[in-house]
């Protein structure tokens, strides 16, 4: 599969009626992503219940809404523009204290086969983290990456100008949020596809592509990737 997009709103909600979250799956094998699994989690208000995951690292992200992860008894404050890491085998809760709904992106990936780093950070905010150059008028930050102990998996926020970089790939599997803003997603041999705020993205690699920002407004993207590196690290086309 040389790429695939869908609209959060146009996927199916999973609820458990004995727990606060809803579940959207919006990008897992069936469009063929092997290592990486992304889902939008919303959580009503009040204490969710235990969440694990066996074999599999999280990487969260809070897109709106306030509250607190419980992770093996130690209390982290959740707010919007955070990334978290929950490692595999390790168990948490998210407690909903605002008024509206708690909405987080998590991704999934494969448990690290080696040594962990021993840094260990939960939570990162995006606001503390320092802004990397990605191109002409482009740039990122990291969220949760190796500096953060997770040792596979590099989450950054991106910001695009209005306009359209140069078609590109990269070497690594890709999973993409579209936080704010509008534009058109270009994939080589694939008809163009207007993109805004809750679409997502797979781009395995080496799919050509180029994110077009065609609205008044930085285009602002989460994106998560395996293995970890740099989200600068892209390769141009010189055939």
């Amino acid at each position: 599969m040389a790429g695939y997009s869908v609209q959060e709103r146009d996927v199916a909600v999973e609820r458990d009626p004995d727990d606060t979250v809803s579940v959207s799956v919006t990008i897992d094998e069936s469009a063929g992503a092997e290592q990486l699994l992304q889902r939008v989690m919303r959580f009503g208000q009040g204490r969710s219940r235990s969440r694990v995951a066996e074999e599999r690292d999280e990487i969260g992200y809070v897109v709106s809404g306030s509250g607190r992860l419980t992770l093996d008894a130690e209390s982290h404050q959740l707010e919007p523009d955070m990334g978290f890491y929950v490692r595999a085998g390790e168990s948490y809760e998210i407690d909903n204290t605002g008024g509206s709904d708690l909405v987080v992106v998590s991704v999934t990936a494969p448990e690290p086969s080696g040594e962990l780093p021993y840094t260990r950070k939960v939570t990162v905010r995006v606001a503390d983290q320092p802004v990397l150059p990605a191109g002409k008028d482009r740039e990122f930050r990291f969220v949760i990456n190796p500096d953060a102990g997770c040792a596979d998996v590099t989450q950054f926020v991106g910001m695009i100008p209005p306009g359209r970089a140069p078609t590109h790939y990269h070497l690594y599997d890709e999973v993409i949020y579209v936080l704010d803003g509008e534009g058109v997603l270009h994939i080589d041999g694939q008809p163009d596809t207007p993109i805004e705020a809750g679409t997502c993205i797979y781009l395995p690699p080496p799919t050509q592509h180029c994110l077009e920002n065609t609205g008044p407004i930085p285009l602002r993207v989460l994106g998560v990737f395996h293995p970890a590196g740099s989200a600068s690290e892209a390769y141009e086309d010189t055939d």
